[in-house]
């Protein structure tokens, strides 16, 4: 099943440097570009984190071209779905999003032993978020 608009997704976290960046990424590889993918971060940091950019090369994304971005209210707005990972309050609210939060461990900080668990559980919420909304899931 397929839906006749493609979804627009927001992924937020404090810094937009691993968790939403690593959900972003597999939204866009997961949906074949089905969907529309933003992220961003309340105090966004100045780079990728670096294992997380390791541990995403491993599953063949490269983030290299990726870069942190600050949450803007109209972005909020312009997206169906709004996951939040971390972000509590900074996050802003409109009525009629489909708001979803999820408990992640933060990587900052990690070497990529530990990150790989949070990747791994992040792919298996992007396929399940994909599935849920109707949009084919492209291995």
């Amino acid at each position: 099943m397929t839906t006749t608009a493609s979804p627009s997704l927001m992924f937020v976290c404090v810094h937009n440097a691993g968790r939403s960046q690593m959900a972003a990424a597999y939204a866009r590889a997961l949906s074949g570009g089905a969907v529309e993918v933003r992220s961003a971060g309340s105090a966004p940091a100045e780079t990728i984190n670096a294992a997380v950019h390791e541990v995403m090369l491993e599953e063949g994304i490269d983030l290299a071209g990726e870069q942190p971005k600050l949450l803007r209210a109209d972005d909020v707005q312009a997206s169906d779905v709004v996951i939040t990972m971390g972000c509590g309050d900074a996050c802003p609210y409109y009525p009629g999003k489909r708001y979803e939060d999820w408990q992640l461990d933060d990587p900052a900080g990690q070497g990529a032993d530990a990150v790989r668990p949070i990747r791994d559980d992040i792919k298996g919420r992007i396929r399940a978020l994909l599935v849920d909304l109707g949009v084919e899931v492209v291995e």
